[in-house]
């Protein structure tokens, strides 16, 4: 095997769970059903580690990517395929339906210039669209993809100075993580505690997690062999740096192997994407559709374990709509969920 391509695995079914996880928290905090409470605070913490399983599962797929790509060229017309044309169309929508409303060509031209260039904090919200929810922000889901488009940008320079390094590769691993770390660490406690604490949630602080993707994908030849003695140890390092706050610096590491062992533990790969690669789909959707049903006083009508039914039941149609219409037709015959998805095809 190639040691920079991977064995069959579990990573679509993790990036689905995963967007399940940001989706669920989204659900409690959004509707305020425990405002500040205890399974607030729980869910919030699932969907922190799942955005971090986030980072880390595209540290090693789009490097992989990166390395199987003909040129820079080829391997940005790919990332501008698979990311941008499902992300205007959520950006486009609500934008629409704020205009038809309230007619508000300002506010609504500030918003689609904001967040059509991923920069979606200097414009979160719309004229008129969920104005008295507890929440007002349209889709607060999508700070992470402006992480993602800078990774993407300084991916190549990352891959060309580990291939300076051959086989101390893992001496540039370890610098980009111990870096990404102190940023994190050390933001915060600027004189401005909060424009601290949001620059250490930008690139530069989340980049322990692209790092250890990036190490998945350069041991890709070993995880199958090591996956029960390398995932048991990591669970203990993920557990141990979510029981302690001076442990977290070992978050990436033991979530980079806790998810490695997922992915490449003996069975089926379960085929999560057989019928469409929906996990972007409900990770961008979401937030708008539970906004919207919030607004229309569904939670109050059906009550809250009938709204979170069909919150998931419209998300995951939203999800498979945007896949077959949006996603699907933009990628390469070339794709490998174009590829999956034809093998399942009648």
């Amino acid at each position: 095997m190639n040691p920079h391509s991977f064995a069959p695995n579990r990573f679509d079914l993790i990036r689905l769970l995963l967007a399940a996880g940001v989706f669920a928290y989204h659900a409690v905090a959004l509707s305020g059903v425990d405002a500040a409470g205890s399974i607030e605070l729980a869910f919030a913490r699932l969907a922190e580690v799942s955005i971090q399983g986030f980072f880390i599962v595209s540290g090693a797929l789009v490097a992989g990517s990166l390395d199987r790509s003909s040129s820079l060229g080829d391997y940005s017309g790919k990332r501008i395929r698979r990311l941008y044309p499902a992300y205007a169309v959520i950006i486009l929508i609500p934008a629409l339906i704020s205009l038809a409303q309230t007619q508000e060509w300002q506010g609504v031209l500030r918003y689609l210039a904001a967040n059509l260039a991923f920069l979606n904090f200097l414009e979160p919200n719309l004229p008129g669209l969920f104005e008295t929810n507890r929440y007002p922000e349209v889709n607060g889901a999508l700070w992470t993809l402006k992480i993602e488009v800078m990774f993407y940008i300084v991916l190549p320079l990352i891959l060309l100075v580990l291939k300076v390094l051959r086989a101390h590769w893992w001496v540039g691993i370890a610098a980009l993580y111990i870096s990404g770390e102190i940023w994190a660490a050390r933001l915060p406690q600027m004189e401005s505690a909060q424009l601290g604490l949001a620059l250490s949630r930008q690139l530069p602080g989340q980049m322990a997690y692209f790092a250890m993707g990036i190490a998945l994908w350069k041991c890709a030849a070993h995880l199958p062999r090591l996956w029960a003695p390398f995932g048991l140890a990591c669970a203990v390092v993920t557990a141990a740096s979510l029981a302690h706050p001076l442990l977290e610096p070992l978050r990436a590491l033991g979530l980079a192997g806790l998810l490695a062992a997922i992915a490449f533990a003996p069975g089926p790969p379960l085929g999560a994407a057989r019928f469409g690669d929906i996990s972007y789909g409900l990770y961008i959707t979401h937030f708008p559709i539970l906004q919207a049903m919030l607004a229309a006083g569904l939670l109050t009508t059906l009550g809250a374990p009938a709204f979170f039914a069909l919150a998931a039941l419209l998300v995951l149609a939203a999800s498979f709509a945007l896949w077959h219409l949006v996603e699907k037709p933009a990628l390469r015959p070339s794709s490998h969920y174009r590829k999956v998805a034809a093998r399942n095809d009648p």
